[in-house]
Protein backbone atom coordinates (compact mmCIF):
# COMPACT_ATOMS: atom_id res chain seq x y z
CA UNK A 1 0.00 0.00 0.00
CA UNK A 2 1.42 3.36 -1.02
CA UNK A 3 1.61 6.26 1.44
CA UNK A 4 -1.41 8.17 0.15
CA UNK A 5 -3.61 5.05 0.34
CA UNK A 6 -2.43 4.41 3.90
CA UNK A 7 -3.24 8.00 4.88
CA UNK A 8 -6.74 7.74 3.45
CA UNK A 9 -7.29 4.43 5.25
CA UNK A 10 -6.13 5.99 8.52
CA UNK A 11 -8.50 8.91 7.99
CA UNK A 12 -11.42 6.53 7.54
CA UNK A 13 -10.48 4.62 10.69
CA UNK A 14 -10.28 7.82 12.74
CA UNK A 15 -13.68 8.97 11.50
CA UNK A 16 -15.19 5.61 12.43
CA UNK A 17 -13.38 4.94 15.70
CA UNK A 18 -12.69 8.54 16.84
CA UNK A 19 -9.27 7.41 18.15
CA UNK A 20 -6.31 5.31 16.97
CA UNK A 21 -3.11 3.93 18.49
CA UNK A 22 0.30 4.01 16.83
CA UNK A 23 1.11 0.36 17.58
CA UNK A 24 -2.21 -0.90 16.23
CA UNK A 25 -1.79 1.07 13.00
CA UNK A 26 1.81 -0.06 12.53
CA UNK A 27 0.74 -3.71 12.73
CA UNK A 28 -2.33 -3.17 10.55
CA UNK A 29 -0.37 -1.52 7.72
CA UNK A 30 2.90 -3.41 8.26
CA UNK A 31 5.03 -0.29 8.62
CA UNK A 32 7.18 1.13 11.40
CA UNK A 33 5.73 3.11 14.30
CA UNK A 34 7.85 6.08 13.19
CA UNK A 35 6.09 6.00 9.80
CA UNK A 36 2.70 6.04 11.52
CA UNK A 37 3.78 8.95 13.74
CA UNK A 38 4.70 10.92 10.62
CA UNK A 39 1.31 10.05 9.08
CA UNK A 40 -0.49 11.26 12.20
CA UNK A 41 1.62 14.41 12.14
CA UNK A 42 0.38 15.14 8.62
CA UNK A 43 -3.23 14.57 9.69
CA UNK A 44 -2.70 16.88 12.66
CA UNK A 45 -1.45 19.59 10.28
CA UNK A 46 -4.62 19.10 8.23
CA UNK A 47 -6.69 19.71 11.36
CA UNK A 48 -8.23 16.25 11.43
CA UNK A 49 -6.64 14.81 14.59
CA UNK A 50 -4.94 15.79 17.80
CA UNK A 51 -1.95 13.63 18.65
CA UNK A 52 -1.62 12.24 22.16
CA UNK A 53 0.63 9.79 23.95
CA UNK A 54 0.53 6.58 21.93
CA UNK A 55 -1.84 7.70 19.18
CA UNK A 56 -4.32 10.37 18.12
CA UNK A 57 -7.97 11.35 18.52
CA UNK A 58 -10.44 13.00 16.16
CA UNK A 59 -10.56 16.75 16.72
CA UNK A 60 -13.54 17.44 18.98
CA UNK A 61 -15.34 19.95 16.77
CA UNK A 62 -15.26 17.57 13.81
CA UNK A 63 -17.43 15.04 15.64
CA UNK A 64 -20.44 17.29 15.03
CA UNK A 65 -19.26 18.77 11.72
CA UNK A 66 -20.01 15.69 9.65
CA UNK A 67 -23.50 15.93 8.16
CA UNK A 68 -24.99 13.77 5.43
CA UNK A 69 -24.33 15.12 1.93
CA UNK A 70 -27.12 14.39 -0.57
CA UNK A 71 -26.31 12.60 -3.80
CA UNK A 72 -25.28 14.87 -6.65
CA UNK A 73 -28.60 14.45 -8.51
CA UNK A 74 -30.42 15.73 -5.42
CA UNK A 75 -28.01 18.65 -5.05
CA UNK A 76 -28.67 19.71 -8.66
CA UNK A 77 -32.19 20.78 -7.72
CA UNK A 78 -31.15 22.67 -4.58
CA UNK A 79 -30.79 26.42 -5.33
CA UNK A 80 -30.96 25.44 -8.98
CA UNK A 81 -31.42 28.94 -10.45
CA UNK A 82 -28.62 30.30 -8.28
CA UNK A 83 -26.24 27.54 -9.37
CA UNK A 84 -27.08 28.10 -13.03
CA UNK A 85 -26.29 31.81 -12.67
CA UNK A 86 -22.99 30.96 -10.95
CA UNK A 87 -22.17 28.45 -13.67
CA UNK A 88 -22.78 31.01 -16.38
CA UNK A 89 -20.59 33.62 -14.67
CA UNK A 90 -17.79 31.12 -14.05
CA UNK A 91 -17.82 29.83 -17.63
CA UNK A 92 -17.34 33.41 -18.86
CA UNK A 93 -13.84 33.31 -17.32
CA UNK A 94 -12.72 30.71 -19.87
CA UNK A 95 -10.74 31.83 -22.90
CA UNK A 96 -9.47 29.97 -25.96
CA UNK A 97 -7.46 27.82 -26.14
CA UNK A 98 -7.25 26.62 -22.56
CA UNK A 99 -7.05 23.44 -20.54
CA UNK A 100 -9.55 23.44 -17.68
CA UNK A 101 -10.32 21.05 -14.87
CA UNK A 102 -13.85 20.51 -13.60
CA UNK A 103 -14.37 19.04 -10.16
CA UNK A 104 -17.34 16.73 -9.46
CA UNK A 105 -20.37 18.56 -8.12
CA UNK A 106 -23.70 20.15 -8.87
CA UNK A 107 -22.32 23.68 -9.37
CA UNK A 108 -19.38 22.60 -11.56
CA UNK A 109 -21.94 20.64 -13.60
CA UNK A 110 -23.63 24.00 -14.22
CA UNK A 111 -20.29 25.50 -15.29
CA UNK A 112 -19.96 22.70 -17.86
CA UNK A 113 -23.31 23.61 -19.43
CA UNK A 114 -22.18 27.18 -20.15
CA UNK A 115 -18.66 26.62 -21.45
CA UNK A 116 -18.29 28.58 -24.73
CA UNK A 117 -18.90 26.31 -27.72
CA UNK A 118 -16.82 28.36 -30.13
CA UNK A 119 -13.59 27.86 -28.17
CA UNK A 120 -11.11 25.03 -28.57
CA UNK A 121 -10.86 23.66 -25.05
CA UNK A 122 -9.39 20.67 -23.29
CA UNK A 123 -11.62 19.67 -20.38
CA UNK A 124 -10.31 17.30 -17.71
CA UNK A 125 -12.76 15.92 -15.16
CA UNK A 126 -13.31 13.07 -12.72
CA UNK A 127 -17.10 13.43 -12.89
CA UNK A 128 -19.20 11.02 -14.97
CA UNK A 129 -22.07 13.53 -15.29
CA UNK A 130 -20.03 16.38 -16.75
CA UNK A 131 -19.12 14.96 -20.21
CA UNK A 132 -22.78 14.68 -21.18
CA UNK A 133 -23.40 18.26 -20.01
CA UNK A 134 -20.70 19.59 -22.33
CA UNK A 135 -21.63 20.87 -25.77
CA UNK A 136 -18.24 21.81 -27.17
CA UNK A 137 -16.90 22.37 -30.66
CA UNK A 138 -15.26 19.57 -32.63
CA UNK A 139 -11.90 21.16 -31.94
CA UNK A 140 -12.31 20.59 -28.19
CA UNK A 141 -11.51 17.44 -26.26
CA UNK A 142 -12.75 15.89 -23.03
CA UNK A 143 -10.58 13.73 -20.78
CA UNK A 144 -12.28 11.60 -18.12
CA UNK A 145 -9.69 10.41 -15.60
CA UNK A 146 -10.00 6.89 -14.23
CA UNK A 147 -10.39 5.66 -10.69
CA UNK A 148 -12.75 4.11 -8.17
CA UNK A 149 -16.42 5.09 -8.57
CA UNK A 150 -18.03 7.13 -5.80
CA UNK A 151 -21.71 6.51 -6.56
CA UNK A 152 -23.04 9.35 -4.40
CA UNK A 153 -21.09 12.00 -6.30
CA UNK A 154 -20.84 10.02 -9.58
CA UNK A 155 -17.14 10.77 -9.52
CA UNK A 156 -13.93 8.80 -9.88
CA UNK A 157 -11.59 8.97 -6.91
CA UNK A 158 -8.53 7.36 -5.38
CA UNK A 159 -4.73 7.49 -5.71
CA UNK A 160 -4.78 6.57 -9.41
CA UNK A 161 -7.16 9.46 -10.10
CA UNK A 162 -4.95 11.88 -8.19
CA UNK A 163 -1.82 10.71 -10.02
CA UNK A 164 -3.49 11.09 -13.41
CA UNK A 165 -4.78 14.59 -12.61
CA UNK A 166 -1.26 15.70 -11.67
CA UNK A 167 -0.06 14.85 -15.19
CA UNK A 168 -1.96 17.82 -16.62
CA UNK A 169 -0.94 21.48 -16.66
CA UNK A 170 -4.29 23.23 -16.44
CA UNK A 171 -5.01 26.92 -16.97
CA UNK A 172 -8.03 26.94 -14.66
CA UNK A 173 -9.52 24.52 -12.14
CA UNK A 174 -13.18 24.98 -11.19
CA UNK A 175 -13.94 23.45 -7.78
CA UNK A 176 -17.04 23.17 -5.66
CA UNK A 177 -17.09 23.25 -1.87
CA UNK A 178 -19.38 21.74 0.76
CA UNK A 179 -18.67 24.41 3.36
CA UNK A 180 -16.42 27.27 4.42
CA UNK A 181 -14.63 28.47 7.53
CA UNK A 182 -12.67 31.71 7.81
CA UNK A 183 -10.18 29.89 10.02
CA UNK A 184 -9.74 26.73 7.91
CA UNK A 185 -10.85 27.72 4.43
CA UNK A 186 -12.88 25.80 1.86
CA UNK A 187 -14.12 22.43 3.05
CA UNK A 188 -15.14 19.00 1.81
CA UNK A 189 -17.22 16.40 3.63
CA UNK A 190 -15.63 13.47 1.81
CA UNK A 191 -12.07 12.24 2.38
CA UNK A 192 -11.48 11.06 -1.18
CA UNK A 193 -13.06 14.17 -2.70
CA UNK A 194 -10.79 16.33 -0.55
CA UNK A 195 -7.64 14.66 -1.87
CA UNK A 196 -8.82 15.01 -5.48
CA UNK A 197 -9.44 18.74 -4.99
CA UNK A 198 -5.93 19.17 -3.58
CA UNK A 199 -4.45 17.45 -6.64
CA UNK A 200 -6.47 19.71 -8.94
CA UNK A 201 -5.24 22.81 -7.12
CA UNK A 202 -1.63 21.70 -7.46
CA UNK A 203 -1.86 21.32 -11.23
CA UNK A 204 -3.80 24.52 -12.06
CA UNK A 205 -2.40 27.98 -12.76
CA UNK A 206 -5.66 29.55 -11.53
CA UNK A 207 -8.10 28.17 -8.96
CA UNK A 208 -11.77 29.16 -9.08
CA UNK A 209 -14.27 28.16 -6.39
CA UNK A 210 -17.94 28.06 -7.43
CA UNK A 211 -20.39 28.04 -4.51
CA UNK A 212 -23.95 29.06 -3.73
CA UNK A 213 -24.72 31.13 -0.63
CA UNK A 214 -25.64 28.14 1.56
CA UNK A 215 -22.04 26.88 1.58
CA UNK A 216 -20.96 29.88 3.67
CA UNK A 217 -23.38 29.03 6.47
CA UNK A 218 -21.93 25.58 7.16
CA UNK A 219 -18.64 23.94 7.93
CA UNK A 220 -17.21 20.67 6.69
CA UNK A 221 -15.02 17.78 7.60
CA UNK A 222 -11.70 18.56 5.94
CA UNK A 223 -10.14 21.71 4.50
CA UNK A 224 -8.80 21.40 0.96
CA UNK A 225 -7.81 25.04 0.33
CA UNK A 226 -6.96 28.04 2.46
CA UNK A 227 -8.29 31.36 1.08
CA UNK A 228 -4.78 32.31 -0.06
CA UNK A 229 -4.73 29.28 -2.40
CA UNK A 230 -7.85 30.48 -4.26
CA UNK A 231 -7.71 33.10 -7.02
CA UNK A 232 -11.42 33.69 -7.68
CA UNK A 233 -14.68 32.92 -5.91
CA UNK A 234 -17.82 32.92 -8.06
CA UNK A 235 -20.97 33.11 -5.98
CA UNK A 236 -24.28 34.97 -5.85
CA UNK A 237 -25.39 38.25 -4.31
CA UNK A 238 -27.18 36.21 -1.65
CA UNK A 239 -23.86 35.29 -0.02
CA UNK A 240 -23.01 37.04 3.27
CA UNK A 241 -21.29 40.31 2.30
CA UNK A 242 -19.16 40.31 5.46
CA UNK A 243 -17.65 36.95 4.50
CA UNK A 244 -16.97 38.18 0.97
CA UNK A 245 -15.28 41.30 2.31
CA UNK A 246 -12.97 39.22 4.50
CA UNK A 247 -12.09 36.98 1.56
CA UNK A 248 -11.31 40.05 -0.55
CA UNK A 249 -8.90 41.24 2.12
CA UNK A 250 -7.15 37.87 1.88
CA UNK A 251 -6.55 38.34 -1.83
CA UNK A 252 -9.49 36.43 -3.32
CA UNK A 253 -11.18 38.06 -6.30
CA UNK A 254 -14.96 37.95 -5.86
CA UNK A 255 -17.35 37.56 -8.78
CA UNK A 256 -21.01 37.83 -7.76
CA UNK A 257 -24.04 37.25 -9.95
CA UNK A 258 -27.71 38.08 -9.52
CA UNK A 259 -30.35 35.37 -9.46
Amino acid sequence: MIAIQRLQAIKELILQEKAVRVGDLARRFDVSEETIRRDLGRLEQEGLVQKNYGGAVLVKELETAVHPVPAVNQRKVQFHEEKLAIGRAAAALVKSPQTIILDAGSTTWCVAQYLPQEHDLSVVTNCLDIPEALNLSEGSQVVLVGGKLNKKSMSLVGPNTEAEIRKYAADIAFLGTSGFSLDRGFMSSDIYDCEIKKAMIQTAAKVVIVADHSKFARGGLLAFAEPGMVDILVTSEQTDSEVLEKLTRRGVEIVTCSV
